[in-house]
């Protein structure tokens, strides 16, 4: 059997990371006025927030079509048995659903949906992984239960500028943002049960900082090989300077770098940052 890797735009995976591990990415879109934008085709990073600054209004986001992933699958059937097709939390977009409809529209392929319950670069590392065992030859059930296995021990932490951003795009509810608002608190922010949540309020920017270093640290404390991501939304002066911090406090730890894109961007907004990381 031979297995195909498919994820989301929102892994924001390098290009050079999808050629590397022969990942095939579908991408959400973002919708400024009447223009719509394929994220990772039609508009770059720097670009987005430069339109993000000048516009009137926050941008709309969309999930990709079910046609552009029936349309993926069935090129996919010519050289594939199966395909393990990994999305951003199902609590929060309808591209996982989308995708698992699309997969039983096509024939003389098996479609396996993951619900990654997170986004950005956990999510990628869910894809990079299943793609690394892919091309060992690995099946997708065997695939699908590293998978759920790596979930198990995935953390992301995240931490943003302006709440507004997430209670107007309807993902955080306008209870929290009313309550961030009114004691100017910068709280840390995550996913439980495949949503967006608090997880703690902290008063400021340098604190949660610190705090989501010492969450990690007590991982690293029971399980030292571990695998992390330093993600910055167009700010990536401090997102560098934090990865060298936690690089120089935590040598055990593998770390890479990612950012925002445009979709997740436009929730958060710009200056955001997060941590991502996951037990080897």
């Amino acid at each position: 059997m031979t297995t195909a890797i498919v994820t989301d735009s929102t892994a924001y995976l390098s290009q050079a990371e999808q050629e590397k591990y022969n990942i095939h990415v579908v991408p959400l879109s973002v919708i400024f006025d009447q223009e719509t934008f394929a994220e990772g085709v039609d508009i770059d990073v720097a670009t987005f927030y430069d339109k993000v600054r000048e516009a009137k209004e926050l941008p709309k986001t969309s999930q990709p079509p079910i046609g552009e992933f029936v349309s993926l699958f069935e090129k996919l059937a010519n050289d594939y048995d199966e395909v393990v097709t990994i999305h951003l939390s199902s609590g929060i977009s309808g591209t996982y659903q989308g995708a698992v409809q699309a997969g039983e529209l096509v024939e003389g392929l098996d479609v396996y949906g993951f619900d990654s319950e997170i986004a950005c670069g956990p999510q990628g590392f869910y894809a990079i992984e299943a793609a690394k065992m892919a091309q060992q030859g690995a099946s997708a059930k065997d695939i699908m239960a590293k998978l759920k296995e790596m979930r198990q021990s995935m953390h992301g932490y995240f931490m943003v500028d302006d709440l507004s951003h997430l209670q107007r795009g309807g993902r955080l509810s306008a209870a929290s943002a009313l309550i961030g608002g009114l004691l100017q608190v910068k709280p840390i922010l995550h996913f439980k049960d495949k949503v967006i949540v608090p997880f703690e309020k902290i008063r400021t920017r340098k604190k949660a900082l610190r705090r989501v270093e010492d969450l990690l640290g007590e991982d690293v404390a029971v399980h030292p090989d571990i695998e992390a991501v330093v993600i910055h939304a167009n700010c990536e002066a401090e997102g560098q300077a934090w990865f060298d911090t936690l690089q120089a406090k935590y040598p055990t730890v593998h770390f890479k770098q990612s950012y925002f894109g445009p979709v997740i961007g436009t929730h958060l907004g710009e200056g955001s940052l997060g941590l991502g990381w996951y037990r080897k």
